[in-house]
Formats: structure tokens, sequence, C-alpha cells
């Protein structure tokens, strides 16, 4: 097992140049999105939800746009749900209920993913296309290109143009969405199985069977002047709506509709001590100050192990990684840290551990933990139906 030295001046870049060669795609970038929980207080602090009801769509120009820009560090668990759940309170209703509803969105997301695992690859409810191989991004389209330059090269988009380049590979191109949303989730800061999974089963159809019909409209309502750029303006692929589809249903799955084992979806409601831990260990789906196992004992040395075997068969970009480090960098300046390049569940083996719960398959790879902690819901799980969001918040009412 690597050690990875994470000295403070050390430029990310030359961390990952040494030590994770062959274990990243594309070409070596940061992006303009700093990792870190001082980055991300930071951002907590300035965020301004004023008028995000009306621009949270607006892609260009980018100074008009309205979504906030947290989800990287919401992702990891930096910035917890609660927390920005909570910092929006005071803010204008129709904006703070919008903002809101984005951040319960993203618990159904954690809780879908949480019962259902796996299964989350296939289509929901609904035959969309999933496994046509092929490239469904038409550069020569300026809206595409544009796009995912910007994944490519920053690893952040509005939620707005994932919608665009979902329903482009999909609905338009007819590729498979199980490989769009795997080159789309190699780019992700935010990059979750559960929220993009869930962004493209119901951006092609598969969770709703009305595919999102991308057009030139979209293009010229969220990103005026864009079009007219484009070497295709006077032969747009995406003139008008594509027709409507009616999908076919999808073999029913009963776990959508209730949970047998809401105790392992959920993980622990109260911290599980086997043994006494002699290290914190953190996950990706838990970095921040706040990690309850890093809470519970501020005197033990905390560890972090990159997967490198996942690594080399996710091949995940460079700045997705270099977001990680900034972000180890930032928390080795308040707890003594130590960060290594190879197998963290043979780790937890070799050593007693404390870890919080993560609500995703992989956590189940981790035997004899001598203390495991609860994951932070924004909401707890409950055992009815997830079929839809709306469906999952009325239960979720009935179970709060």
């Amino acid at each position: 097992m690597l050690q990875i030295s994470l000295q403070k001046l050390e430029d990310v870049k030359t961390i990952i140049e040494r030590d994770f060669q062959s274990l990243y795609s594309g070409t070596l970038g940061i992006s303009s999105v700093n990792g870190g929980q001082t980055a991300a207080n930071h951002a907590l602090i300035n965020l301004d939800i004023a008028g995000y009801a009306n621009m949270r769509s607006q892609v260009l120009p980018k100074s008009s746009r309205g979504a906030s820009g947290l989800s990287p560090y919401i992702r990891h668990n930096i910035l917890t749900l609660s927390e920005v759940f909570q910092a929006v309170s005071k803010a204008p209703h129709k904006d703070r209920e919008k903002f809101q509803d984005e951040l319960l969105w993203q618990e159904y997301a954690r809780h879908l993913y949480a019962r259902m695992g796996v299964q989350l690859f296939e289509n929901l409810r609904f035959e969309a296309n999933k496994d046509q191989d092929g490239d469904g991004w038409n550069r020569e389209m300026r809206c595409i290109d544009e796009v995912v330059s910007e994944l490519e090269t920053d690893g952040w988009l509005v939620n707005q143009t994932r919608m665009w380049l979902a329903s482009q590979w999909t609905v338009r191109d007819e590729k498979g969405w199980l490989f769009g949303q795997e080159r789309m989730y190699q780019q992700l800061l935010d990059g979750s199985r559960a929220a993009n999974l869930l962004g493209w089963q119901w951006t092609v159809g598969a969770g709703t069977g009305k595919p999102y019909g991308f057009s030139k409209w979209q293009v010229d309502k969220r990103a005026p002047g864009l079009c007219a750029k484009c070497s295709l303006v006077g032969n747009c692929p995406v003139a008008e709506f594509p027709e409507e589809t009616t999908l076919a249903h999808s073999a029913n799955n009963d776990r959508l509709d209730v949970d047998l084992d809401l105790a392992a979806t959920r993980g622990p409601v109260t911290p599980v001590l086997n043994k006494n831990a002699e290290y914190v260990l953190l996950t990706i789906d838990s970095l921040g100050d706040a990690d309850p196992a890093m809470v519970a004992h501020r005197e033990l040395p905390v560890v972090f192990v990159f997967n490198e075997p996942a690594l080399r068969k996710l091949q995940l970009s460079s700045h997705r990684i270099a977001f990680y480090l900034q972000t180890l960098q930032d928390l080795s300046a308040r707890r003594d840290l130590r960060v290594y390049l190879g197998d963290p569940y043979q780790f937890a083996t070799d050593h007693a551990v404390a870890v919080t719960f993560a609500p995703v398959p992989s956590f189940k790879k981790f035997r004899d933990l001598a203390e495991v902690y609860p994951f932070p819901w924004l909401r707890m799980p409950h055992a009815g139906s997830v079929k839809s969001f709306s469906s999952w918040r009325k239960n979720l009412a009935k179970n709060q």
C-alpha cells in the first residue's frame, strides 16, 4: 500500500503525476471548484438563493446562472444536506421552496440507490435504450460541444445541461444511456451513482415513460445567442422537438413498492460499537469535518485510502482526483491524516477502524468493522413506494 504525501505546498498536479499514473482518464487538469471544508464553508456562507426559482436553469451567460454550485460538497458530505437545507430557511419563500425541493430530490436519489443498489443500472420502470454502444454527443453542435467542454475541463454542469446531454445521447442519437451516464460520471466532481443514474433514467424516460425532448427551443431560452455561433445553424439537428414516444413497461420490480429490509437500506440509527477503534477511516461518501466517526474520535488518527482497483477500472478524470486531494490537504491542517493508495477494505480488515455508514452497495465489502456510525440523512428512509419522487415524498410525510 502506497502512502501519499500531502505536503501543503505541493501542487496536486504533481501528486497526480507522481502517484496516479494510469489511474485517470483525459488530460491532466484541475477544476475551478476547489475541494475542501474551507472552500465549502466559504461557499455556504456566501450562498444567496434570491432568484433561484427563476434562474436555476440558466446556462449562459455564466454570470446569470442561479445554480448554487454546492453539489460537489454535498455529494461528499463536506456539507450535509441538512445544514444546507437549514442555511436557506430565511430565503424568499418561492426560492427557498424550490431550492429545498432540489435538496430533497438529492435525498430521494440516495434513498432509491440505498434500496435498489446495482439494480439502478437497469431500466427502472420503462424500456429505454440502455445498451446500444457508440458516442451520442455530436460535437459539431455548438450547444453540445460547449457543454461537453465544460464537463471535461471543470467537472461541473448546471442540471439543465445535464438533461441536454442525456437527452441528446439517448433520445436523439439513440445510444445506450448506460454508456452515456458512465462517461458523465467519470468527469463530474459531484458524480454519485445515486444522482447520476437517477438523473439519466428520468431524462431518457426509463423512470417516467416520458423522455425529455431536448430541442433548440431550450438552448435559445437558457443560453441565448449560442445557436447563432453554431456551424449547423442552418441545418440544426434539434430544430424541432422530437416525436413523442411511448415506452413499454419493464418488468415490475417489487422493491420499488416496498422495502423488506429497511434496516439494511438506512444503516444503523445509533453507533455500532464492536471493539475499540485505532483509526477513523473516511470514505468518499463522507469527507467533511462533521463526519460522525471523526467527531466521535477527535483523538484518533484519520485515514483515507484511495481505492486503486476501483480507480483503475473507473478511470475518473484528473480533476475529480484533484478535488479529493485538495479536500484531504485541507483536512490535514486540522487532523492527523494519513492517505494511502491501495485497498480500503483490506485496510479495514487489518486494522480496527471507526467508519461512517455509506448508503452504497460497496459498503457491504467492509467486514468486521470495529465501529460504524449512522449516515447523516436529511430524512430517514421509509419502507414505502419509491416509484417516483412524489410517491416517495408522500410516504416520507407519513413516516417522519
